[in-house]
């Protein structure tokens, strides 16, 4: 199964480094990023391993819980598109 990111996720990542960049601490950034990408990977072999997003309570979007960050991404037949890497915190809202 093809993992794709959409430009939302993509750009959550860049604000991940950017934010401990400008904390002072950007090896934490680069580390986080690279645990998510880690944790993405994992997705083609089991990718319901993910629980459903709670507030759209479909099987087609799922998430990976990589503390303190929600992976979201959109399961489809032939694909997984990654569409956002949050705070765990904030709440899932798509157009």
């Amino acid at each position: 199964m093809k993992i794709e990111f959409a430009e939302s996720a993509i750009c959550d990542l860049e604000d991940i480094k950017s934010y401990y960049t400008e904390q002072q601490v950007p090896q934490i950034g680069e580390n986080f990023i690279l645990e998510i990408i880690s944790h993405i990977e994992k997705l083609p072999d089991n990718p319901k391993i993910g629980r459903e997003v709670p507030e759209f309570q479909t099987s087609s979007i799922r998430e990976l819980i990589h503390a303190p960050f929600r992976i979201v991404y959109l399961l489809n037949e032939a694909s997984i598109q990654i569409i956002r890497v949050w705070r765990s915190e904030r709440l899932m809202l798509l157009p």
